[in-house]
């Protein structure tokens, strides 16, 4: 199942445990695998030519949308961020840990390349990729 295109989402209190995590996950037919973000600089803005899913599990931190607003990120929230969406991770002052949902079984940095917002099929009306 593809994501609806359009920008970056956050669902805040979307889910309370892990078996509320890999249900959704089931149902979006994605593959589950486990992320753990330490301290870390804000990242660029960027997009990815692949749908994926992030459920933190748990740490604060914070996300920027395509305009660069900051939209905060806590244990229960759901980030949804379809191919295309420009977003960018932010500073990570704390251990965060993440359960990431993506349409096909593979490296989750292999899949997950930053790629220039100016090319983002989003702002160029082209559609991303089909992996």
């Amino acid at each position: 199942m593809s994501l609806q295109p359009g920008p970056m989402r956050v669902i805040h209190n979307f889910f309370s445990t892990k078996t509320d995590v890999l249900t959704d996950i089931d149902k979006l037919d994605f593959w589950p695998t486990t992320y753990v973000s330490d301290r870390m600089e804000e990242l660029p803005l960027h997009w990815h030519d692949v749908d994926n899913c992030g459920y933190v599990m748990s740490g604060t931190g914070y996300v920027l949308g395509e305009d660069g607003e900051r939209v905060s990120l806590g244990p229960g929230d759901k980030l949804v961020i379809p191919a295309g969406a420009i977003h960018a991770e932010g500073e990570v002052t704390e251990r965060m840990v993440y359960i990431v949902g993506l349409p096909v079984a593979a490296n989750l940095f292999d899949k997950l390349t930053l790629l220039d917002p100016a090319e983002s099929p989003i702002r160029t009306n082209k559609a991303p990729p089909k992996v």
